[in-house]
């Protein structure tokens, strides 16, 4: 594995953007592919669940953005600094307060995973603000892109309000063109001068952060998937309390007509035995 290492830097496109592009892209399709994003782009998204994925990538962004804020002097991270353009905390304090209300800060959860990401980007802030880089530029070069086609998919399987209410995070009031901005923020970042071994270490963080992002979604999956068996396991027993647990099944309604001839009165016993002995008596006779 060490040689392996020590070989790649050499047959890494020299450009870092180049470079990010290439190595990412066998995890940038795993992340596509999770459960909870193909439900996601077929249309099937919950409010429960887009409001958990919300209140995660706001605690993701905020760590982010603090850390970028923090180390915007840095050689790494000046260059890719773009606040006003870029930064997403504010508009996804709007949808928090849009989805959760007023008091949101109090109410929006904060998922193992989430917490999971935050610990890594403060890790970076302390010790390897260089490698801050790897985030910005997968998260925020992912939202000028896929994201505009999910706020879509939420848009419309919610039935949220055309005026974007509770999707302020899509909105790059500040980017009037997409694509021009990511060739600039590309561009700017093959001017960072870094060592073969930075660049490598760079890569490495990219790929780290797909496998965050993955693992924010599995878990998010898990937690729905459980959700829903507990809701539909609670209407299964509101449905007994509700029939009185008479319900028996097939089996009761097979013994019902033996349990029937056992409570006949006397009186129709004593009729039935009648009939038997005139039946037997015309048979005789017609013999």
């Amino acid at each position: 594995m060490e040689a392996v290492r020590a070989e790649q830097p050499e047959s890494m496109p020299q450009d870092l953007s180049e470079a990010l592009k290439e190595a990412t892209k066998e995890v940038h399709s795993r992340a596509e592919n999770v459960e909870f994003m193909k439900n996601f782009q077929k249309g099937h998204v919950s409010k429960e669940g887009f409001k958990m994925v919300m209140s995660s990538l706001y605690h993701v962004y905020l760590a982010l953005e603090e850390e970028l804020e923090r180390h915007k002097a840095h050689p790494a991270v000046a260059p890719i600094y773009f606040p006003e353009e870029l930064n997403r905390t504010s508009a996804l304090e709007q949808d928090m307060e849009f989805w959760y209300g007023p008091q949101w800060r109090k109410e929006i959860p904060y998922m193992a995973a989430a917490r999971k990401y935050v610990s890594r980007l403060r890790e970076l802030g302390r010790a390897r603000p260089q490698l801050l880089l790897a985030h910005s530029y997968t998260r925020y070069l992912g939202d000028l892109s896929g994201g505009q086609i999910l706020k879509k998919i939420a848009q419309k399987s919610l039935g949220l309000p055309s005026t974007g209410e509770g999707l302020a995070f899509f909105n790059f009031p500040a980017i009037p063109n997409a694509t021009t901005f990511k060739q600039l923020y590309r561009s700017r970042m093959n001017t960072i001068e870094m060592s073969p071994a930075t660049k490598e270490k760079v890569v490495e963080e990219a790929q780290t952060a797909f496998l965050l992002n993955i693992e924010m979604f599995e878990k998010l999956q898990e937690l729905l998937s459980k959700n829903q068996e507990n809701k539909n396991l609670s209407g299964q027993q509101e449905l007994r309390k509700r029939t009185g647990g008479k319900a028996q099944g097939p089996a009761s309604t097979e013994t019902a007509p033996q349990r029937s001839l056992l409570s006949y009165s006397p009186l129709l016993r004593w009729i039935l035995t009648l009939s038997i002995m005139a039946i037997v008596a015309v048979g005789f006779y017609a013999m």
